[in-house]
């Protein structure tokens, strides 16, 4: 089995925090279903399609995007007061064996009372042992980077739009 690598990404939310939040606390699977374009939501996971562009070419592949867990912590370490934490984990819809698989935290705090973070952190695995690892150090980790930055940037404006909508329908 290879080992797991790190990814790391952020993003924006142009919304309060306590509303970016909530939003997530309340539908996460919703808000991931309708960031990604997803056909079909299951119970606590839901089937979305992650993209990258390859030299202008868009490529795509269905995952299963799993919340397995939601915390909120009243003393965030190190960067606020205050932070949500949901707990993810992702494999492919099909043929999981071909591809990574990954296992993250999505942890959301706020910057300002007009901003909130969202910060993706998380170790996909690699799919394919020796053969894997290697195709993983030629471009595997820059699709996998990729694909869990454009994830970020999917959710932080769909989060964008959706809260301004709810925000003039108040």
């Amino acid at each position: 089995m290879s080992p797991a690598h790190e990814i790391h990404c952020y993003e924006y939310v142009n919304h309060p925090f306590d509303k970016v939040s909530e939003a997530l606390v309340l539908g996460a699977v919703g808000v991931f279903q309708r960031a990604t374009t997803s056909a079909a939501a299951r119970a606590s996971s839901l089937a979305a399609k992650l993209k990258v562009t390859i030299g202008g070419l868009e490529v795509g592949k269905n995952v299963l995007i799993k919340v397995v867990g939601v915390d909120q912590h009243a003393h965030a370490p190190k960067m606020a007061d205050r932070a949500t934490d949901v707990k993810l984990e992702w494999q492919a819809e099909t043929s999981a064996s071909l591809f990574p698989s990954m296992r993250a935290t999505l942890r959301v705090y706020p910057l300002s009372p007009e901003e909130t973070q969202l910060e993706l952190v998380g170790t996909y695995a690699p799919p394919g042992g020796l053969v894997g690892d290697v195709a993983d150090r030629l471009v595997g980790h820059r699709l996998a980077d990729a694909a869990a930055h454009r994830f970020l940037e999917d959710l932080a404006g769909r989060m964008n739009l959706e809260l301004s909508d709810y925000v003039a329908v108040r």
